[in-house]
């Protein structure tokens, strides 16, 4: 128990100067005192925790500094500010608890009444209460276990105050450190580490790192990690392949032999342990690593035959014609394994290429180039193989990656080909038929094997101008070359023929021969336009029309062209005028101060080309002269003047028009009429025979014999089906029309039948008769229908249950219709 008493200060300069060196050494022996005691409770300490006893060091007494003035005694030396050792705890103490950690105290609770207390965090602020005071003793507790891996410091403050809550000494500062105690393993981040390593790595050479993390004070024994290999699997070439650096936990290769052809894959187990290794107090923990042997390109690809052979076809490509197999020891599907085959002689012309099969490795030859069996009959290629990946350091290619490939040609029947298609050739329109143009012959490759002959026919001419020899192939036309025809497009004909051997299969080739087609002036001009219009009276602007012509040949049979009036009939130079305009135009009007009716005339007028020689044409134009309005437009009177009707025809076709609407409204008038008598009139029938006043509908509530008014034309069939088409699928009415075929029933007209209403009836019981399909429209309907099968009988055999006699005479009147009732109900009298 360690207690600072205070030391009144000297009054003088000599004294000071001999208590002051005093006064230091006291204070250094005192903090020498307190710092040894520490270090031995220290000691203690780590002895019981390596027994594993609790640890309960002696409680440490710590007084206040002294504090501000004393007022009796004059002024005072404050007393220095202590530097107060920190309080160690030990984590995950067993207790019991509370454990008392330290005593405060005060030189001042002789004189009057303190009250202690501290702050900070674990005291007044979270986690709060795991440390308290006894406020009047000034013993410290702590409350409960600590864990240093969750806090390993505390910093707390003591305080002392007066019963009046006035400070009495400066608070103190108190550090108490969580002493470290071995209670975490360390632990991997991954269970699992995936590492890799060439094959044929030298020694020594890094692989992979592993790293554990020990939750412990890592200053401390407690925390440090110490990594080793616990075995190794498989144990090929050796069981120990591997080592780890103890301390990074850096794993690498300690023996040399790695060969991923035979071992592809290390699966090593891996221990840290903590207290620096030390088996028997430490806590360990294990991981494993799994090491892939990486391939390198140490086995080069080897042909599995010296010689490989094949054959094609001539003119074919895109065809495999040998397959070349190749072994490699490398992983598959790797640059080291994947195959590249180069053919390094032997196909000058670049007939062949060798493309690789993904899947197989092997080579496969094809034709890229047509071969010719008339120019080479065989092909010796040499091929080498090697891989993506160059071979590795040291390793030398193998004898059996080259091989030699024999591909033979197969001749095959190949076409007969024209040297020059297209073949041009020039020649003047308007040749004759019967003329011979060119001898356009093909020629037949096969010319080793096969001696063939080749036969000559027509593929395609579009005006049928031209024949051809069938066996010289000589072109004659049939008919005149006609260069302004539709079938000559840009001066050229175009025809195909086709020349076919004897070979078998039999081969056919096409030719074109191209005739460009020379024109000579053989279409003479034709004036433009057919129709025009001019005024009678005007200007010479509007009395005359441009005129122009139009020419099928070609310059220089065509403009500039020349337009002439005939000199018979003399009225058409009389009245007429032409006045050239420029090579293509010219105008063509009335001459000055001469008047024409209005009127339509036809002028005659010749046009001739430039051709050599030039020909001419006589046209008509048709000229429409009309009285014309301000602005030079025929007006409507002056068209239809000039169309060559007079005022008088004129006025008897708007009398016609009249007359003809009139007729066709007394027309309309006289069939309404019509309609309406006949609506009006009554039926031509014995009224003993007129049943309508007896027939009565049930199908309505309400009514009786005094509803009379029926519309007979609801008996009659309907015109359209589109009412019975368009209805849900479901029980017909057994009066709708079906839409299956059916008898045809006999036309009526839209309103009743005027005459007797018994043959009107009879007519449509013979239709429905006739018709097996369904039943007839006017027949009844049935609104009642429950479905086949009544188990009652027949309501035929019951008796009447009325015990009345009733009069039933009345049926005779009711016509022919009703007699059999009558006969049966009323006494029987008539026949």
């Amino acid at each position: 128990k360690i207690f600072f008493k205070k030391k009144k200060k000297k009054r003088g300069q000599g004294a000071e100067k001999v208590w002051q060196p005093l006064e230091q050494r006291m204070w250094d022996l005192c903090i020498l005192c307190v710092v040894l005691k520490v270090t031995k409770e220290e000691r203690q300490v780590a002895e019981k925790k390596e027994k594993n006893e609790p640890c309960r060091a002696a409680p440490l007494v710590i007084t206040f500094p002294g504090f501000g003035l004393n007022s009796s005694e004059g002024l005072r030396r404050r007393k220095r500010d202590w530097v107060i050792p920190p309080i160690n705890v030990a984590e995950n103490s067993r207790g019991p608890f509370p454990q008392m950690l330290v005593s405060i105290r005060s030189d001042q609770d002789q004189d009057i009444s303190i009250r202690y207390s501290i702050t900070g965090v674990g005291a007044d602020q979270p986690p709060n209460e795991v440390f308290n005071i006894d406020p009047v003793l000034g013993k410290m507790f702590v409350t409960k276990p600590l864990d240093r891996e969750h806090r390993s410091s505390y910093h707390l403050r003591a305080h002392a105050v007066d019963m009046n809550g006035n400070q009495v000494e400066n608070p103190i500062d108190l550090y108490i450190f969580v002493i470290d105690m071995n209670d975490n393993r360390p632990e991997f981040k991954n269970q699992v580490y995936n590492g890799s390593v060439d094959e044929g790595s030298k020694p020594g050479t890094y692989v992979m790192h592993l790293s554990a993390f020990d939750a412990d004070d890592n200053t401390t024994a407690n925390g440090m990690v110490r990594y080793r290999i616990l075995s190794q699997t498989p144990h090929s070439p050796i069981p120990n392949m591997f080592t780890i650096n103890s301390e990074t936990g850096d794993i690498v290769t300690v023996a040399p032999g790695l060969d991923r052809e035979k071992v592809s894959q290390y699966t090593i187990i891996v221990q840290a342990t903590d207290m620096e290794g030390n088996l028997n107090f430490g806590l360990s923990n294990t991981a494993t690593a799994i090491i892939t042997v990486t391939d390198i390109n140490d086995n080069p690809p080897m042909l599995t035959s010296r010689t490989f052979s094949g054959e094609v076809p001539e003119n074919r490509v895109d065809v495999v014609v040998a397959n070349l197999t190749v072994i490699d020891a490398d992983q598959p599907h790797s640059p080291n394994w994947n195959a590249i085959y180069r053919i390094i002689s032997g196909d000058p012309s670049g007939h062949f290429t060798i493309r690789t099969d993904p899947v197989t490795n092997d080579g496969m030859v094809t034709v890229v180039k047509p071969v010719d069996f008339e120019m080479n009959r065989a092909f010796m290629l040499t091929v080498v193989v090697s891989n993506q990946a160059h071979l590795a350091s040291g390793i030398q290619s193998s004898l059996q990656s080259t091989a030699g490939v024999t591909i033979s040609v197969q001749d095959v029947n190949e076409a007969p080909y024209f040297p020059t298609n297209p073949k041009h050739i020039r020649f003047e329109e308007g040749v004759p038929a019967g003329t011979s143009l060119t001898t356009f012959s093909a020629a037949d490759p096969d010319r080793l094997q096969m001696q063939q002959t080749i036969r000559y026919s027509k593929l395609n001419d579009p005006a049928d101008w031209l024949s051809i020899n069938r066996t010289n192939g000589q072109i004659v036309t049939t008919a005149m070359l006609d260069r302004e025809s539709i079938y000559v497009k840009n001066n050229i004909y175009e025809a195909t023929f086709l020349a076919t051997d004897n070979g078998f299969p039999a081969a056919s080739g096409t030719g074109t021969l191209q005739i460009y087609l020379i024109d000579i002036n053989d279409n003479p001009p034709a004036l433009i336009p057919k129709e025009s219009q001019i005024c009678e009276r005007m200007n010479r602007n509007v009395n005359s029309v441009n005129i122009t012509a139009a020419d099928a040949d070609t310059d220089p049979n065509a403009g500039p062209f020349v337009f002439e009036l005939p000199n018979f009939p003399t009225s058409i130079r009389r009245n007429w005028t032409i006045s050239r305009i420029n090579g293509d135009y010219a105008r063509l009007g009335l001459r000055y101060q001469i008047y024409l009716e209005p009127g339509m005339y036809e002028v005659p007028v010749i046009v001739s080309d430039s051709g050599n020689p030039p020909l001419s044409n006589r046209s008509l134009i048709k000229v429409k002269v009309c009285p014309c309005d301000e602005n030079g437009d025929c007006t409507t009177l002056g068209a239809v003047a000039a169309a060559g009707l007079g005022t008088g025809a004129i006025i008897s076709i708007l009398i016609c028009i009249i007359i003809l609407l009139s007729m066709v409204l007394l027309f309309v008038v006289w069939i309404k009429r019509r309609e309406k008598e006949r609506q009006t009139k009554q039926l031509l029938i014995d009224p003993e025979d007129d049943v309508r006043d007896n027939i009565l509908k049930y199908d309505e509530e309400g009514g009786g014999e005094e509803d009379q008014d029926y519309d007979l034309s609801q008996l009659q069939q309907p015109d359209s089906l589109e009412h019975i088409i368009s209805k849900p699928p479901g029980v017909r009415r057994v009066d709708e029309r079906p839409i299956i075929p059916e008898s045809q029933y006999p036309i009526r007209p839209v309103v009743p039948h005027p005459g007797d209403i018994g043959d009107f009836i009879h007519e449509g019981l013979r239709a429905a008769d006739n018709d097996p399909t369904a039943p007839p429209y006017d027949s009844l309907l049935v609104f009642d229908y429950e479905g086949s099968g009544s188990t009652a009988g027949s309501v035929s055999s019951l008796n009447s249950s009325s015990t009345g006699d009733q009069d039933y005479d009345y049926l005779n009147d009711w016509g022919p219709r009703f007699k059999k009732l009558a006969d049966m109900y009323g006494g029987g009298d008539d026949d």
